[in-house]
Protein backbone atom coordinates (compact mmCIF):
# COMPACT_ATOMS: atom_id res chain seq x y z
CA UNK A 1 0.00 0.00 0.00
CA UNK A 2 1.29 3.44 -0.92
CA UNK A 3 1.61 6.36 1.47
CA UNK A 4 0.13 9.86 1.56
CA UNK A 5 1.93 12.05 4.11
CA UNK A 6 -0.10 14.56 6.15
CA UNK A 7 1.75 17.32 8.01
CA UNK A 8 0.07 19.47 10.70
CA UNK A 9 0.09 23.25 11.00
CA UNK A 10 0.25 25.90 13.71
CA UNK A 11 -1.86 25.25 16.77
CA UNK A 12 -0.63 21.67 17.19
CA UNK A 13 2.27 22.74 19.44
CA UNK A 14 2.37 21.63 23.07
CA UNK A 15 5.05 21.90 25.75
CA UNK A 16 6.83 18.54 25.93
CA UNK A 17 6.38 17.86 22.21
CA UNK A 18 9.02 15.58 20.75
CA UNK A 19 10.84 14.94 24.03
CA UNK A 20 9.88 11.26 24.14
CA UNK A 21 10.99 10.85 20.52
CA UNK A 22 14.41 12.36 21.27
CA UNK A 23 14.83 10.08 24.30
CA UNK A 24 13.90 6.89 22.43
CA UNK A 25 15.19 7.49 18.89
CA UNK A 26 18.67 8.74 18.01
CA UNK A 27 17.42 9.76 14.53
CA UNK A 28 14.91 12.13 16.13
CA UNK A 29 17.56 13.61 18.42
CA UNK A 30 19.77 14.22 15.36
CA UNK A 31 16.95 16.11 13.60
CA UNK A 32 16.35 18.33 16.62
CA UNK A 33 20.09 19.00 17.02
CA UNK A 34 20.47 19.91 13.33
CA UNK A 35 17.55 22.36 13.51
CA UNK A 36 18.86 23.92 16.75
CA UNK A 37 22.21 24.49 15.04
CA UNK A 38 20.66 25.90 11.86
CA UNK A 39 18.50 28.36 13.80
CA UNK A 40 21.13 29.30 16.37
CA UNK A 41 18.40 28.79 18.97
CA UNK A 42 17.81 25.91 21.39
CA UNK A 43 14.40 25.27 19.88
CA UNK A 44 14.32 21.71 21.21
CA UNK A 45 14.65 23.03 24.78
CA UNK A 46 11.65 25.32 24.19
CA UNK A 47 9.75 22.34 22.73
CA UNK A 48 10.59 20.03 25.61
CA UNK A 49 10.43 22.47 28.54
CA UNK A 50 8.59 25.62 27.46
CA UNK A 51 7.58 28.03 28.82
CA UNK A 52 4.33 27.89 26.88
CA UNK A 53 4.37 31.58 25.93
CA UNK A 54 7.75 31.07 24.23
CA UNK A 55 6.60 27.97 22.39
CA UNK A 56 3.37 29.55 21.15
CA UNK A 57 5.19 32.61 19.74
CA UNK A 58 4.69 32.32 15.98
CA UNK A 59 8.41 32.32 15.16
CA UNK A 60 8.94 29.36 17.53
CA UNK A 61 5.72 27.42 17.08
CA UNK A 62 6.15 27.06 13.34
CA UNK A 63 9.67 25.53 13.32
CA UNK A 64 8.79 23.46 16.41
CA UNK A 65 5.92 21.73 14.65
CA UNK A 66 8.04 21.24 11.54
CA UNK A 67 10.88 19.77 13.65
CA UNK A 68 8.51 17.30 15.33
CA UNK A 69 7.10 16.28 11.94
CA UNK A 70 10.56 15.88 10.40
CA UNK A 71 11.70 13.76 13.34
CA UNK A 72 8.79 11.33 12.98
CA UNK A 73 9.31 11.17 9.22
CA UNK A 74 13.00 10.36 9.64
CA UNK A 75 12.15 7.45 11.93
CA UNK A 76 9.31 5.82 9.99
CA UNK A 77 10.10 6.48 6.32
CA UNK A 78 12.24 3.36 5.93
CA UNK A 79 9.31 1.15 6.93
CA UNK A 80 6.96 2.47 4.26
CA UNK A 81 6.56 2.03 0.52
CA UNK A 82 6.63 4.74 -2.07
CA UNK A 83 4.59 7.87 -1.42
CA UNK A 84 1.88 8.98 -3.84
CA UNK A 85 1.76 12.54 -2.57
CA UNK A 86 2.01 14.71 0.53
CA UNK A 87 0.06 17.65 1.91
CA UNK A 88 0.51 19.94 4.86
CA UNK A 89 -1.84 22.41 6.49
CA UNK A 90 -0.44 25.95 6.23
CA UNK A 91 3.12 25.75 7.61
CA UNK A 92 2.74 21.98 7.26
CA UNK A 93 3.17 22.43 3.52
CA UNK A 94 6.88 23.07 4.20
CA UNK A 95 7.04 19.78 6.11
CA UNK A 96 5.38 18.08 3.15
CA UNK A 97 8.25 19.25 0.94
CA UNK A 98 10.66 17.63 3.41
CA UNK A 99 8.93 14.27 2.88
CA UNK A 100 9.24 14.80 -0.90
CA UNK A 101 12.98 15.52 -0.71
CA UNK A 102 12.63 19.12 -1.90
CA UNK A 103 13.85 20.67 1.37
CA UNK A 104 16.05 19.34 4.13
CA UNK A 105 14.76 19.80 7.66
CA UNK A 106 17.28 22.46 8.68
CA UNK A 107 16.64 24.63 5.60
CA UNK A 108 12.88 24.25 6.03
CA UNK A 109 13.11 25.23 9.71
CA UNK A 110 14.97 28.42 8.78
CA UNK A 111 12.30 29.23 6.20
CA UNK A 112 9.37 28.73 8.55
CA UNK A 113 11.07 30.67 11.34
CA UNK A 114 11.48 33.56 8.89
CA UNK A 115 7.88 33.06 7.81
CA UNK A 116 6.75 33.25 11.44
CA UNK A 117 8.74 36.45 12.04
CA UNK A 118 7.23 38.07 8.94
CA UNK A 119 3.70 37.03 9.91
CA UNK A 120 4.22 38.34 13.43
CA UNK A 121 5.47 41.68 12.10
CA UNK A 122 2.58 42.00 9.63
CA UNK A 123 0.17 41.32 12.48
CA UNK A 124 1.76 44.06 14.58
CA UNK A 125 1.64 46.59 11.74
CA UNK A 126 -2.00 45.87 10.95
CA UNK A 127 -3.63 43.98 13.80
CA UNK A 128 -6.00 41.25 12.71
CA UNK A 129 -7.73 38.21 14.09
CA UNK A 130 -9.35 34.91 13.13
CA UNK A 131 -12.42 32.92 14.16
CA UNK A 132 -13.61 29.38 13.48
CA UNK A 133 -17.12 29.02 12.09
CA UNK A 134 -18.70 25.64 12.85
CA UNK A 135 -21.78 24.07 11.35
CA UNK A 136 -22.13 26.25 8.26
CA UNK A 137 -21.29 25.48 4.64
CA UNK A 138 -18.23 27.27 3.25
CA UNK A 139 -20.24 29.08 0.55
CA UNK A 140 -22.44 30.61 3.26
CA UNK A 141 -19.37 31.71 5.21
CA UNK A 142 -17.84 33.28 2.10
CA UNK A 143 -21.08 35.13 1.40
CA UNK A 144 -21.20 36.42 4.99
CA UNK A 145 -17.64 37.71 4.68
CA UNK A 146 -18.35 39.42 1.38
CA UNK A 147 -21.50 41.16 2.57
CA UNK A 148 -19.92 42.47 5.79
CA UNK A 149 -16.52 43.55 4.44
CA UNK A 150 -15.81 47.20 3.73
CA UNK A 151 -13.05 48.86 1.76
CA UNK A 152 -10.89 49.49 4.83
CA UNK A 153 -12.08 46.56 6.95
CA UNK A 154 -12.24 43.07 5.46
CA UNK A 155 -12.91 39.48 6.43
CA UNK A 156 -12.26 36.44 4.25
CA UNK A 157 -12.54 32.67 4.43
CA UNK A 158 -8.97 31.69 5.35
CA UNK A 159 -8.95 27.97 6.20
CA UNK A 160 -11.51 25.72 4.51
CA UNK A 161 -10.89 22.83 6.88
CA UNK A 162 -14.00 20.67 6.43
CA UNK A 163 -17.36 21.00 4.66
CA UNK A 164 -18.84 22.54 7.83
CA UNK A 165 -15.73 24.13 9.36
CA UNK A 166 -14.23 27.33 7.97
CA UNK A 167 -11.90 29.80 9.65
CA UNK A 168 -12.39 33.47 8.83
CA UNK A 169 -9.60 36.04 8.98
CA UNK A 170 -9.23 39.81 8.70
CA UNK A 171 -9.62 43.09 10.54
CA UNK A 172 -11.08 42.53 14.04
CA UNK A 173 -14.27 44.53 13.48
CA UNK A 174 -14.88 42.84 10.13
CA UNK A 175 -14.35 39.36 11.62
CA UNK A 176 -16.87 40.23 14.34
CA UNK A 177 -19.41 41.41 11.76
CA UNK A 178 -18.84 38.35 9.58
CA UNK A 179 -19.19 36.06 12.59
CA UNK A 180 -22.54 37.59 13.49
CA UNK A 181 -23.67 37.23 9.87
CA UNK A 182 -22.64 33.57 9.95
CA UNK A 183 -24.74 33.01 13.07
CA UNK A 184 -27.73 34.56 11.31
CA UNK A 185 -27.14 32.16 8.43
CA UNK A 186 -27.28 29.20 10.79
CA UNK A 187 -23.76 28.64 12.11
CA UNK A 188 -23.74 26.54 15.27
CA UNK A 189 -20.77 28.32 16.82
CA UNK A 190 -18.27 31.06 16.03
CA UNK A 191 -15.10 30.68 18.11
CA UNK A 192 -12.50 33.47 18.30
CA UNK A 193 -8.95 32.15 17.89
CA UNK A 194 -5.85 33.27 19.81
CA UNK A 195 -3.60 34.37 16.95
CA UNK A 196 -1.11 37.17 16.38
CA UNK A 197 -2.51 38.25 13.02
CA UNK A 198 -4.99 37.72 10.21
CA UNK A 199 -3.25 34.76 8.59
CA UNK A 200 -4.13 33.65 5.06
CA UNK A 201 -5.74 36.99 4.29
CA UNK A 202 -4.73 40.12 2.35
CA UNK A 203 -3.53 41.61 5.66
CA UNK A 204 -0.45 39.40 5.33
CA UNK A 205 0.46 41.17 2.07
CA UNK A 206 3.47 43.07 3.53
CA UNK A 207 5.08 39.74 4.44
CA UNK A 208 4.63 38.08 1.06
CA UNK A 209 7.44 39.72 -0.93
CA UNK A 210 9.94 39.19 1.88
CA UNK A 211 8.97 35.53 2.14
CA UNK A 212 9.27 35.12 -1.64
CA UNK A 213 12.84 36.41 -1.43
CA UNK A 214 13.68 33.95 1.37
CA UNK A 215 12.18 31.10 -0.65
CA UNK A 216 14.19 32.02 -3.73
CA UNK A 217 17.41 32.04 -1.72
CA UNK A 218 16.75 28.66 -0.11
CA UNK A 219 18.10 25.39 -1.49
CA UNK A 220 14.90 23.93 -2.94
CA UNK A 221 14.90 20.87 -5.21
CA UNK A 222 12.13 19.47 -7.38
CA UNK A 223 10.03 17.14 -5.22
CA UNK A 224 10.48 13.43 -5.94
CA UNK A 225 6.69 13.05 -5.76
CA UNK A 226 4.04 15.78 -6.05
CA UNK A 227 3.01 17.90 -3.09
CA UNK A 228 -0.51 19.31 -3.00
CA UNK A 229 -0.48 23.09 -2.59
CA UNK A 230 -2.78 24.81 -0.09
CA UNK A 231 -3.37 27.80 -2.35
CA UNK A 232 -4.64 25.92 -5.40
CA UNK A 233 -5.10 22.26 -4.36
CA UNK A 234 -2.91 21.30 -7.34
CA UNK A 235 -0.17 18.66 -7.27
CA UNK A 236 3.14 20.52 -7.55
CA UNK A 237 6.11 18.83 -9.21
CA UNK A 238 8.74 21.55 -9.61
CA UNK A 239 10.63 23.80 -7.23
CA UNK A 240 9.84 27.07 -8.99
CA UNK A 241 6.11 26.51 -8.81
CA UNK A 242 6.44 25.35 -5.20
CA UNK A 243 8.22 28.55 -4.19
CA UNK A 244 5.59 30.77 -5.81
CA UNK A 245 2.66 28.93 -4.22
CA UNK A 246 4.26 28.91 -0.77
CA UNK A 247 4.52 32.70 -0.99
CA UNK A 248 0.96 33.00 -2.30
CA UNK A 249 -0.21 30.84 0.60
CA UNK A 250 0.33 33.72 3.07
CA UNK A 251 -2.51 35.78 1.60
CA UNK A 252 -4.84 33.11 0.20
CA UNK A 253 -7.10 30.48 1.71
CA UNK A 254 -5.92 27.03 2.78
CA UNK A 255 -8.15 24.93 0.52
CA UNK A 256 -7.86 21.86 2.70
CA UNK A 257 -11.08 20.15 1.64
CA UNK A 258 -10.01 20.23 -2.01
CA UNK A 259 -6.47 19.19 -1.04
CA UNK A 260 -7.73 16.06 0.70
CA UNK A 261 -10.14 15.22 -2.10
CA UNK A 262 -7.30 15.51 -4.61
CA UNK A 263 -4.98 13.39 -2.45
CA UNK A 264 -7.63 10.69 -2.08
CA UNK A 265 -8.10 10.56 -5.87
CA UNK A 266 -4.35 10.21 -6.36
CA UNK A 267 -4.30 7.39 -3.84
CA UNK A 268 -7.14 5.58 -5.61
CA UNK A 269 -5.44 5.98 -8.98
CA UNK A 270 -2.30 4.46 -7.49
CA UNK A 271 -4.19 1.35 -6.37
CA UNK A 272 -4.94 2.45 -2.84
CA UNK A 273 -3.01 4.45 -0.25
CA UNK A 274 -2.87 5.02 3.48
CA UNK A 275 -2.74 8.54 4.90
CA UNK A 276 -0.01 8.91 7.55
CA UNK A 277 -0.27 12.01 9.76
CA UNK A 278 3.19 12.75 11.18
CA UNK A 279 3.84 15.28 13.93
CA UNK A 280 1.96 16.54 16.97
CA UNK A 281 -1.73 15.81 17.44
CA UNK A 282 -4.43 14.15 15.37
CA UNK A 283 -6.28 17.16 13.97
CA UNK A 284 -5.69 16.32 10.31
CA UNK A 285 -6.86 12.74 10.72
CA UNK A 286 -10.09 14.05 12.22
CA UNK A 287 -10.64 16.51 9.39
CA UNK A 288 -9.84 13.86 6.79
CA UNK A 289 -12.55 11.56 8.15
CA UNK A 290 -15.08 14.38 7.66
CA UNK A 291 -13.91 15.05 4.10
CA UNK A 292 -13.19 11.49 2.90
CA UNK A 293 -15.01 9.21 5.38
CA UNK A 294 -13.65 6.01 3.86
CA UNK A 295 -10.00 7.12 4.12
CA UNK A 296 -7.47 4.85 5.82
CA UNK A 297 -5.49 7.10 8.19
CA UNK A 298 -3.11 6.71 11.12
CA UNK A 299 -1.53 9.45 13.27
CA UNK A 300 2.07 9.16 14.47
CA UNK A 301 3.31 11.75 16.94
CA UNK A 302 4.39 10.18 20.21
CA UNK A 303 7.18 7.67 20.78
CA UNK A 304 4.59 5.07 21.79
CA UNK A 305 2.62 5.58 18.57
CA UNK A 306 5.76 5.43 16.44
CA UNK A 307 7.07 2.32 18.23
CA UNK A 308 3.78 0.47 17.83
CA UNK A 309 3.66 1.39 14.15
CA UNK A 310 7.27 0.30 13.54
CA UNK A 311 6.71 -3.02 15.26
CA UNK A 312 3.62 -3.72 13.13
CA UNK A 313 5.16 -2.56 9.83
Amino acid sequence: MSTIWLCPGQGAQKVGMGKDLAERFSDARAVFDAIDTALGVELSRIMFEGPEENLTATQNAQPAILAHTAAVFTIVRTKLGDAVTAAGHSLGEYSAYITAGALDAAAAAKLVRRRGELMQKAGEERPGTMAAVLGLATKEVEAACEETSQQASIAVAANINAPDQTVISGDPDAVTRAGEACKKRGAKRVIPLKVSGAFHSPLMGPAQNHLQLALERAAFADPVFPVIANATAEAVKDAGRARRLLADQLTTAVRWVECMQHAARMGDEGGGARFIEIGPGQVLAGLLKRIVPEANVVSLGTAAEVTKFMEAA
